[in-house]
């Protein structure tokens, strides 16, 4: 499937970026630009980042004894990124469930404005007790179908693969 051609300006419908960074010298590969493993760190720490946002904090996991599981992923590689691009990670959530989400993650390269990478996932919530999945609390279900409803007023179509959903 051939990934969408989406403008900066269209990303940034999506509000301001959930994480930053920049590329790394040692991210770089035979190749000399970010190895692909580097984008899925950062879309994993772009996660770590917006969780708190929504009320999934390392504390509210402990008190609740609960976690969140990715179940399944899908990675469009748009564009290199080399040592010392600026990166941004936008979200937009695309669907909300009793015990899951979808979402997708736009990696752009801030100092060419260019997209890099789309990330797609549908994410579940865990009770570590039984370690299986569970109805999202309500305080966090309302937060992620409030960004969802927010995202669904932005002037493009979600670029999904179609296979996945919450």
């Amino acid at each position: 499937m051939k990934p969408p051609r989406l403008s900066f300006d269209q990303i940034r419908e999506l509000g301001p970026p959930c994480y930053e960074t920049v590329a790394r010298a040692d991210w770089t590969d035979r190749n000399q630009h970010v190895n692909i493993r580097y984008f899925v760190v950062v879309f994993d720490d772009a996660g770590d980042v917006f969780y708190p946002t929504v009320g999934l904090a390392d504390a509210d996991h402990l008190a609740r004894q609960s976690g969140t599981m990715d179940l399944e992923h899908h990675t469009h590689f748009i564009r290199e990124l080399k040592p010392g691009d600026r990166i941004g990670v936008y979200l937009r959530i695309v669907g909300v469930s009793a015990k899951r989400f979808h979402y997708l993650m736009f990696l752009v390269n801030e100092s060419s404005g260019e997209l890099a990478s789309i990330f797609e996932c549908v994410n579940t919530f865990v009770d570590l007790t039984v370690r299986k999945s569970a109805p999202w609390p309500d305080d966090i279900r309302t937060a992620l179908e409030a960004l969802r409803d927010r995202h669904d007023g932005v002037g493009w179509p979600a670029p999904v693969c179609g296979s996945m959903s919450a």
